[in-house]
């Protein structure tokens, strides 16, 4: 490449980086702390319950369906959700209740099926943080606002590496930073060397938590309904609206409830469901015990969500979770899915959303989260150093549009590329590229603030 491209890419790389960081920078402090506490989140919810297990080990137990009652009792007109068995033999029993989109989770005594605690599930801390930390607690303009944030923290790291990309033999400020410098250079270099070290982690986090995602998420279980032959049941929701939609399922009796019941044929639409049968889950308890599957482990009553009892593992560790279906007169296993049984890309998105959440391989993936959302913090901050430094007087201090430049056919490629596989990332960019070009650039005051000078000579390019 000629000296004269070769400084044009730079430029043009440097342009887009600083544009990327400009935008980035508060989601990649905010996400970044909210994600280095969720990591903990087994720790953290361990803490919270420990007021609520201090239950007499020695004590006999009540049947199961005494304790579900008691929590329907403490939540007139609920519906019960989902029975969470002990953990150990001092732990009270979780029993989730909801009704339409509401869910609360009530402690009970498994010895006295006396209610110990009662919170509203989105209250708790760790559902108040992983809604902050995927939505901004902004429901879906939030979500949106995260995912395109995402997609230029992509966009920020590959044009990093670009430009940290050594064009020497020296180590010190490629591998390590010369602590011995001074002032500006010494930020160059922790910004440079922690950006190598983190990228690659920070990229993985980033794909990882894109099926999460309303937009990108949305539209990956939207191809996979095209093109399956029966309804997609993934492990994760998309968004605030399909968590709710969910829940609404999980909470209401399935529509054939009333069919199936002697002398309900013709039963008025709008007369309240039946009781369930919740001795069914004194049948089962002995069976499910037995399997010692990974805590949480969850009974759920026939719903619209699923037609039948169910039991399932809720494993952070989402390789380890396992779904039951459950005979309610015998409490025998109808059937059994495990891990390794779901299709490969949803086993694929359950590894990534599990070292994601810093669970797949223990306290090592949680040190290893850490270490990347500190590297992001130490790469945020050090950037405002770095732009504060240099940054002239009355312009924003974006690297100004080289005149007359052209450049290399690749880094279109490779941006259409980025932006075909991060759709709000390819809208973004051709709507910022149009703004430069068509109204930025031939507002003088606003061409030399944003160093716009030579935008128009170039565009040939």
């Amino acid at each position: 490449m000629k000296p004269a491209n070769h400084a044009a890419l730079y430029r043009l790389i440097w342009r887009w980086h600083f544009y990327a960081g400009l935008f980035c920078i508060p989601f990649i402090l905010a996400l970044s702390l909210t994600g280095s506490i969720y990591l903990f989140r087994p720790q953290i919810d361990a803490l919270l319950d420990s007021p609520y297990n201090q239950v007499d080990a020695a004590a006999a137990r009540l049947p199961v369906s005494e304790q579900v009652r008691a929590a329907l009792a403490a939540v007139p007109g609920a519906r019960l959700n989902a029975y969470q068995l002990p953990d150990g033999p001092r732990d009270a029993a979780q029993v989730l209740v909801g009704n339409g989109e509401d869910l609360q989770r009530v402690y009970v005594d498994p010895t006295s099926a006396r209610v110990l605690h009662q919170v509203v599930e989105d209250q708790r801390f760790s559902r108040q943080l992983f809604h902050l930390h995927g939505e901004l607690l902004m429901g879906s303009t939030g979500s949106y606002l995260v995912e395109l944030a995402a997609c230029w923290t992509v966009l920020l790291l590959v044009t990093g590496l670009y430009l940290w990309w050594p064009r020497g033999t020296r180590l010190g400020g490629v591998l390590y930073p010369r602590l011995g410098q001074r002032g500006r250079l010494f930020w160059r270099d922790l910004h440079g060397v922690t950006g190598f070290w983190v990228s690659l982690f920070a990229l993985l986090l980033i794909l990882s938590g894109l099926p999460w995602a309303t937009f990108w998420g949305g539209a990956l279980k939207e191809v996979r309904q095209w093109a399956a032959k029966q309804t997609v049941q993934q492990d994760w929701t998309t968004g605030r609206a399909e968590e709710m939609a969910q829940r609404r399922a999980q909470n209401a009796a399935p529509a054939d409830e009333h069919a199936n019941m002697p002398g309900m044929h013709h039963a008025m639409p709008d007369m309240p469901p039946p009781t369930p049968d919740y001795t069914a889950l004194d049948r089962m308890l002995p069976t499910v015990q037995a399997l010692d599957l990974p805590y949480p482990v969850l009974l759920a009553p026939p719903s619209a969500m699923a037609p039948q009892w169910t039991a399932r593992s809720d494993a952070a560790n989402r390789p380890q979770r396992v779904n039951l279906v459950l005979d309610a007169q015998t409490g025998e296993v109808l059937k059994r899915v495990d891990f390794a049984q779901r299709p490969l890309l949803d086993r694929v998105i359950g590894y990534g959303v599990a070292a994601h959440e810093g669970q797949l391989f223990g306290v090592a993936n949680q040190a290893l989260g850490l270490f990347t959302t500190l590297g992001l913090i130490c790469l945020a901050l050090s950037a405002l150093v770095l732009w504060w430094r240099r940054r002239p007087q009355g312009v924003l201090g974006a690297p100004a549009a080289l005149a007359g430049a052209r450049y290399p056919a690749l880094a279109f490629v490779v941006l259409v590329l980025l932006g075909l596989y991060l759709p709000l990332l390819g809208a973004s960019l051709l709507l910022v590229w149009l703004l430069e070009r068509c109204l930025l650039s031939r507002i003088a005051p606003l061409a030399r603030f944003l160093g716009l000078g030579g935008y128009s000579a170039s565009a040939s390019g």
